[in-house]
């Protein structure tokens, strides 16, 4: 027996109140810009500055017993990390521990410093401390910028490509979805308070491909029925190609969330905030792709005879098949 997430034929109306939806959007995009100006963001280790202590231990180092026992010192976000390389000797355990800026200085102070070393002595008594480096706040703000504008080339590069690959009304339906699927990330881990690191801004970027991919797989197969049915209103179009593609879009996105939902609960802390994004953004991603992109297409318009050249509607590259 097969299992249905959805029927095999649907004949759902997705536009009857296409500015309900959009109106939605447009509100959820104000309170998590809101959030974002009134809360700011949880930045990490990565974006705040701090200490990194590299440790070698003969022991086999337990990520879980380092964190307990830095637990107990109050010194607030800390990442302990275990390096492998094979050029290491057996006996070689190395880790790298990363303490957060503390909010009334740029670094760890040398008295905080000794305290981390006693508590990792007396989880691991033979422990050594190669090095102690500190990343002050000017490193860590041009790195929040790059961040920024990896985020804005990885949309920019979507605009282009739908451009190409379809017309400006589907990139610009396309780009509105994914500046959508980013800001009410954002707001959420605003709202939250959620730790913010490079492994969101990883997780941003695999949400700007995933719903992309999503909205591509829509808007092709709008594109082939806007030239099978020339005769049809575009929201019929629309309506019918979505129907079309909602047991593929529903089964993906249900399935990646099993996965991402079993990693969130069994995965650990190291791990979960970025897990999170991907949920939420493949919720997002998916609401976006059919109520936010498909309705931006409706309300621009798009070229239907492809018969005649359209120099006022996408360009020379609209019927390349990729």
């Amino acid at each position: 027996m097969r299992l249905k997430l959805v029927p095999s034929e649907t004949n759902w109306d997705f536009f009857s109140r296409p500015l309900l939806w959009l109106g939605i959007s447009a509100l959820l995009i104000l309170l998590a810009l809101g959030s974002f100006g009134v809360r700011g963001l949880n930045y990490g280790i990565d974006f705040r500055g701090g200490t990194t202590i590299r440790t070698e231990s003969a022991e086999t180092v337990d990520v879980a017993a380092y964190r307990a026992a830095l637990a107990e010192l109050g010194l607030g976000d800390i990442s302990i990390t275990e390096v492998f390389d094979p050029n290491f000797d057996e006996d070689q355990n190395v880790t790298m521990v990363r303490i957060q800026a503390q909010d009334d200085q740029e670094s760890v102070t040398a008295e905080q410093i000794r305290a981390v070393e006693d508590a990792l002595k007396a989880v691991a008594p033979d422990i050594k401390f190669v090095s102690v480096e500190s990343v002050g706040p000017k490193v860590s703000g041009e790195l929040i910028q790059t961040a920024v504008i990896a985020v804005l080339l990885a949309i920019a590069a979507v605009l282009v490509y739908i451009w190409l690959r379809f017309e400006w009304q589907f990139a610009l339906g396309a780009v509105v979805a994914l500046v959508h699927d980013v800001v009410l990330t954002i707001g959420v881990f605003s709202e939250l308070q959620i730790k913010f690191d490079l492994a969101i801004i990883a997780a941003l970027l695999t949400i700007v491909g995933y719903s992309l991919n999503d909205t591509v797989v829509v808007f092709d197969r709008v594109r082939e029925n806007l030239r099978k049915y020339k005769k049809k209103d575009l929201k019929e179009v629309l309506n019918l190609s979505i129907n079309e593609t909602l047991s593929r879009t529903v089964m993906t996105s249900f399935t990646t969330l099993l996965a991402l939902i079993a990693l969130f609960v069994l995965g650990g802390d190291v791990i979960r905030g970025f897990v999170f994004a991907m949920i939420w953004g493949i919720i997002v991603g998916t609401y976006s792709s059919v109520f936010v992109a498909s309705v931006i297409l409706l309300k621009l318009g798009v070229k239907r005879d492809w018969s005649k050249p359209d120099n006022t509607a996408g360009n020379q590259f609209a019927n390349i098949d990729a």
